[in-house]
């Protein structure tokens, strides 16, 4: 008997990525920009403590925060 390569169903690796593709773009784009006072920090906190929510929060309402150059 044989173990399969990949061990979780396509179901699973799509839901993966539905979490995994927000969560990378807003960690990104927190680290590369620049944020007045200790927004960087407060939504460095909440991506990470709440991944999925977090990220999508913060594509919503936390890249008008930024600074502008």
């Amino acid at each position: 008997m044989t173990m399969p390569l990949l061990l979780i169903g396509p179901w699973q690796l799509i839901l993966l990525l539905f979490v995994a593709v927000p969560f990378l773009i807003a960690l990104v784009d927190i680290i590369r920009h620049r944020f007045q006072g200790y927004y960087k920090v407060i939504w460095l906190l909440a991506v990470l403590i709440f991944p999925f929510f977090g990220s999508i929060l913060y594509l919503i309402f936390g890249r008008s925060q930024r600074i502008r150059y």
